[in-house]
């Protein structure tokens, strides 16, 4: 092994030379990276090899080019960087080829190895590299997809790209994306031969059998892989390729064509059909607006085409998902901002229109019902929103969501109903899932009501709401106790608290509670931090580290108590926990704690 690297350290020694003699290194500096390299070789020569090992190595490679190159720039000296640079960059690669060969499966020693080839070495050099790395990775699309971009974009090599993409749809025949780009690169490609004809035309050049081919493989490969990959949204997906092709107008005509005549019964060909109404410009034919702002008119009429292709569609398809498009379609344009009062006024009756209809059809979802009573409330229609509140409700009788909505809804119109609504959710809903209906239940309490009623409320929750789900509301009727009556009734609320589970939190807050007390006394402390640590004391290093630091800094603590919590903490943390203390302990005493 040191005669291997022997020969690799000198093997350097001719472009060092020239370095010291271009003066861009002193000898100093020479020698220092004869050592550093000396040192790396042996790592990577070594019988047990480590992956670090290599990464170091090349980095520091690296490090030196990229020295190189600013020394270059500062002094003004270009020449012999083949002599130099390029033999560094060789060494490198062969690291990698030595790395990749030994981890081969590792991807990201693949992509370091792409990138570091982009930066410094040659189109050539990459792309052996990427012919090798999808040799091993041919089960990786995203790899082959980012090799032929690299090809057709930097290389400018459309035979190489469509080689890859023809290697990578043999084993994987119904990929999506990979069908996807190859189509696109097509396309690139069939612009590309386009911009030189016309170049060539421009120039009246007389070029024999410049009878370009075009859009005609990317037909092909349209007409494929839709037999391959049925479904409206792979169709769309290749629609929204070609779009970006003007030239492709037939293409675009045909691929639109197909879409609504073999997906007709998917609500995603719909929602793009009424959409693409919106692109569509109005057609000589048609009656032109004659207001004073032309262009929301316009808007308008465009949104009235979409939607009249919405009221086909679910007259053809009466379904929930299609409902759900055209009604995301008018929240979309809803929500889109416009200085004309009638455009907005007319989007909110078509919005409120929709959701009716498809109500009235039971085609509507129950975050929709969500998204109708929001509505609702925020435009003011109260009695409307109750009703809808009412009817979700009665739909889906097990959603926590419609049943906190119908309360939200009394609460915003200021009803004296409340408490009967919460009462009639919990009727329904299991007691597992009720939490976020007593939360809302409680903070409205807090608002409105006074301290009695909403400690009512909470002791009513805290036996309905058992098991994990109980901890959030333990913690919720602490602090309410504390902020709104005082520390006796915490103190209070906290002995009353006994059974499991808690989290940390509650008991720190009582702690921090007695803290803020004028006289802050050491046997309540102590008796908190003894229940807390009955709960955690197996498991949480820091509150043994807080007590016994309570002990030393309190006025009234007993520090000769201290070495007795610490015992009692190393019986009661197991493993890691336990040697997370010890540290902490140790620092505490060496006054870095």
């Amino acid at each position: 092994m040191a005669e291997i690297i022997q020969e690799r350290t000198e093997d350097r020694l001719p472009e060092l030379e020239q370095l010291e003699r271009i003066g861009l290194f002193s000898h100093a500096e020479i020698k220092v990276i004869i050592k550093k390299a000396s040192d790396l070789e042996y790592r990577i020569q070594r019988r047990a090899l480590f992956k670090e090992d290599f990464i170091n190595y090349v980095q520091y490679e690296i490090n030196l080019l990229e020295l190189i190159q600013r020394r270059r720039t500062r002094t003004g000296y270009s020449f012999q960087k083949d002599e130099i640079e390029n033999s560094i960059v060789r060494r490198v690669q062969g690291v990698f080829r030595h790395a990749s060969a030994k981890w081969k499966d590792d991807v990201q020693l693949w992509l370091s190895c792409v990138v570091f080839c982009k930066k410094w070495a040659t189109k050539v050099q990459l792309s052996k590299v990427f012919s090798a790395m999808l040799a091993i990775h041919s089960n990786k699309p995203a790899l082959c997809i980012m090799a032929t971009k690299w090809e057709i974009e930097d290389r400018l090599s459309s035979e190489s790209a469509r080689q890859l993409f023809l290697r990578a749809l043999g084993c994987h025949p119904e990929c999506p994306k990979l069908y996807q780009e190859y189509f696109r690169m097509e396309l690139m490609h069939a612009e590309k031969l386009r911009k030189e004809k016309q170049e060539f035309e421009k120039a009246k050049m007389e070029v024999e059998n410049l009878d370009y081919p075009e859009e005609i493989l990317a037909r092909i490969i349209y007409k494929n892989s839709v037999s391959i990959i049925r479904g409206a949204e792979f169709h769309v997906s290749l629609l929204s390729v070609a779009q970006l092709f003007d030239f492709a107008k037939q293409l675009q005509k045909e691929i639109y064509d197909d879409l609504q005549a073999l997906h007709t019964d998917d609500p995603l060909t719909w929602d793009y059909v009424a959409r693409q109404e919106l692109e569509r410009e109005s057609q000589p034919g048609e009656e032109q607006p004659a207001t004073k702002q032309p262009k929301a008119a316009e808007v308008g009429q465009k949104e009235e085409r979409c939607c009249a292709v919405y009221e086909e569609a679910v007259k053809t398809l009466p379904t929930e998902a299609l409902w759900k498009c055209y009604i995301n379609f008018c929240l979309e344009r809803l929500t889109k901002k416009t200085n004309s009062e009638f455009l907005r006024e007319k989007r909110l009756e078509r919005t409120m229109t929709t959701f009716r209809k498809a109500h009235e059809l039971k085609l509507l979802p129950e975050f929709q019902y969500k998204q109708w009573i929001e509505l609702l409330l925020h435009h003011d229609f109260f009695k409307e929103a109750l009703e809808v509140a009412g009817a979700g409700t009665e739909l889906f009788r097990d959603s926590v969501t419609l049943c906190q909505m119908k309360p939200q809804v009394l609460i915003t119109s200021e009803s004296t109903d409340i408490a009967m609504l919460f009462e009639e959710g919990f009727v329904h809903l299991k007691p597992q899932v009720c939490l976020p209906l007593w939360i809302s239940w409680v903070e409205w309490s807090e608002g409105t009501k006074s301290q009695e009623d909403t400690e009512a409320i909470f002791k009513k929750a805290v036996l309905a709401v058992t098991g994990d789900n109980s901890v959030t509301l333990k913690d919720k009727y602490l602090d309410w106790a504390y902020r709104s009556v005082g520390y006796k009734k915490a103190r209070a609320v906290f002995r009353s608290l006994q059974e499991s589970p808690f989290s940390v939190d509650f008991f720190r807050k009582m702690i921090q509670f007695e803290k803020e007390q004028e006289s802050c006394k050491m046997a309540n402390l102590r008796d908190y931090y003894e229940r807390t640590l009955r709960e955690f004391g197996s498991v949480d290093s820091d509150i043994w580290m807080d007590y016994i630091k309570e002990e030393l800094n309190h006025p009234l603590g007993r520090p000769e108590n201290c070495r007795q919590i610490y015992w009692r903490a190393m019986k009661m943390l197991q493993g890691e926990s336990a040697e997370v203390f010890v540290a902490k302990q140790a620092m505490h005493q060496a006054g870095q704690l």
